[in-house]
């Protein structure tokens, strides 16, 4: 068997399908997260309404990655997308100085500022959300989202 059949022969008892990203720290690579999400999404046969919420939410964790998670001596950050069919799960990795999870407050809707909606808008576009920070470590936030039976 040659290494081409041996790649071919592990990849049918892969479950899910995985697709990685490393991206810069720059804003102007968001829009590259966001192409990709939307070309998967389509592929694991989401609607466009939720394929609009899949991009505005990795749009909003690279964001945080970027604004929070870099930093000089790390200036990327990982995105890894989990395949399955009719599920997507989006994992957005960096090595930046961490947060205190269990002290993020739920913004005030009635008086919003600029900044701090972030995770609140990613919780309200996709279907489950975890959020793992470890001081000084980096953050780590995955998002999943399920095709309904309506599509």
């Amino acid at each position: 068997m040659n290494s081409f059949s041996q790649i071919a022969a592990s990849s049918e008892d892969c479950i899910y399908d995985k697709i990685q990203l490393i991206l810069p720290n720059k804003p102007e690579y968001v829009s590259v997260a966001r192409l990709t999400a939307s070309a998967i999404a389509n592929r694991v046969g989401f609607n466009i309404e939720d394929i609009e919420d899949i991009k505005v939410a990795i749009a909003e964790a690279c964001t945080n990655a970027i604004l929070h998670g870099c930093t000089e001596c790390e200036n990327s950050f990982v995105i890894d997308f989990k395949v399955e069919p009719g599920n997507i799960e989006i994992t957005v990795k960096d090595k930046g100085k961490g947060m205190q999870v269990d002290k993020l407050k739920k913004p005030d809707l009635s008086n919003p500022k600029e900044g701090g909606l972030g995770v609140f808008i990613i919780k309200s576009l996709m279907d489950e959300v975890e959020l793992k920070s470890n001081e000084g470590r980096g953050t780590v936030l995955t998002m999943r989202k399920s095709v309904t039976e309506e599509e």
